[in-house]
């Protein structure tokens, strides 16, 4: 697999949910990186995937839950989702969160910014 580099650009978000955007910043054969943009009310439904999920809260407040765990998650705050655990999220506040799925989740590769650089 070759490597891959994305500088940071605030364009090419694609949506994903009501409020919820997407862009793959990068990924190789075991991991996959995104960025999410969620609007203040929007919500992530409860579902599971069989990938493990680590993400940072950038910006922005959101409420999470895992399984029947619920956390206040503020910027600077990190979390990991073990795979097929379900989860969902409530945004209290314009946010943007970071995470990482391993294995690589095939059907996140189509939201790749186009201006990731492949070498």
């Amino acid at each position: 697999m070759a490597s891959m580099y994305a500088k940071h650009s605030a364009q090419n978000y694609q949506p994903l949910l009501p409020g919820i955007k997407i862009k793959t910043l990068v990924y190789g054969e075991l991991t996959l990186m995104t960025e999410f943009v969620m609007d203040k009310g929007s919500s992530l439904p409860d579902h599971t995937h069989p990938y493990e999920q680590t993400g940072y809260l950038v910006s922005g407040k959101i409420i999470l839950y895992i399984e029947d765990k619920k956390q206040q998650i503020m910027a600077g705050d990190s979390w990991c989702i073990p795979k097929n655990v379900h989860h969902h999220a409530e945004i209290l506040e314009n946010s943007v969160a970071v995470e990482v799925f391993a294995p690589t989740r095939e059907e996140y590769i189509k939201y790749l910014d186009r201006t990731t650089v492949v070498e």
